[in-house]
């Protein structure tokens, strides 16, 4: 995601902060996620940035409509943007995604494609694609098995659209097109949320002005040696310091729901 707005608005500033203390936020209880939302986005809020972007479908299903409530911000998130892509995308009405078990279970993407009657969405949980990412495994024959699995239902439902539903599956983009042929269009929800950051700034006339010199921060919540290995795969040289975010227990008020 951070790439995809890197790449597409090379003006602005990005302060990220990772949870890593506390992540895969897949497999945990949507209210877990929500509480471990808030306290990120309360952070960055404290550190006066001019848009939140919740680069996470998991966290995205359960925190939106709380974040755009609580804060003065203008929030993004990355459901609503690569729907409509794939609304515009799909020729039979037919489109899947694929995504963590918070994401999938939340019907989340289901509520968003409500506002398209006329196309029939199947969802599946890829849980394993985030491993494979994680320990930079993007050719093997293991994960065409894997992919090819979770593809399976998709395949089989005739969806000539796949939505990829977690910011890490856009590095897999290789292996999965593989599985699904050239006739399924792939829609990366990171792509699509980095056009809507766009559009916002530009319209709101929060946008940097072209040729400034951005500033990024990164941030973990735990090891931020370890982070900083695994961003630089999704993100190249931007990631060089990685500082300690105050966030829940590291944080000097600890939890905050």
């Amino acid at each position: 995601m951070a790439r995809a707005v890197i790449d597409q608005l090379p003006s602005e500033s990005i302060f990220y902060v990772a949870d890593t203390a506390r992540q895969p936020y897949g497999p945990k209880t949507i209210a877990q996620v929500r509480a471990y939302a808030l306290e990120v986005m309360d952070h960055l809020v404290e550190h006066d940035v001019k848009m939140l972007v919740i680069a996470c479908n998991s966290a995205s299903s359960a925190v939106l409509r709380d974040a755009r409530e609580r804060y003065d911000v203008p929030v993004v998130e990355v459901i609503q943007p690569a729907t409509r892509r794939a609304a515009q995308a799909t020729r039979n009405g037919r489109v899947g995604v694929i995504g963590t078990r918070a994401t999938i279970e939340s019907m989340s993407y289901h509520d968003a494609f409500a506002a398209a009657p006329d196309v029939r969405l199947t969802g599946v949980a890829a849980p394993r694609l985030v491993e494979f990412v994680e320990r930079g495994e993007t050719m093997s024959d293991e994960l065409i098995e894997v992919v090819r699995g979770y593809l399976e239902p998709i395949l089989a439902d005739g969806c000539d659209t796949l939505i990829l539903g977690c910011t890490h599956y856009p590095l897999l983009a290789g292996p999965i097109s593989y599985v699904a042929g050239d006739g399924v269009t792939l829609v990366s929800s990171a792509d699509e949320t980095a056009k809507d950051v766009f559009r916002i700034l530009h319209d709101r006339g929060l946008a940097a002005a072209t040729g400034t010199s951005p500033r990024h921060r990164f941030r973990a919540t735990g090891d931020g040696a370890l982070f900083a290995q695994l961003g630089r795969r999704f993100l190249g040289p931007e990631i060089q310091a990685v500082e300690l975010a105050a966030v829940g227990d590291a944080g000097s008020n600890g939890h905050r729901p």
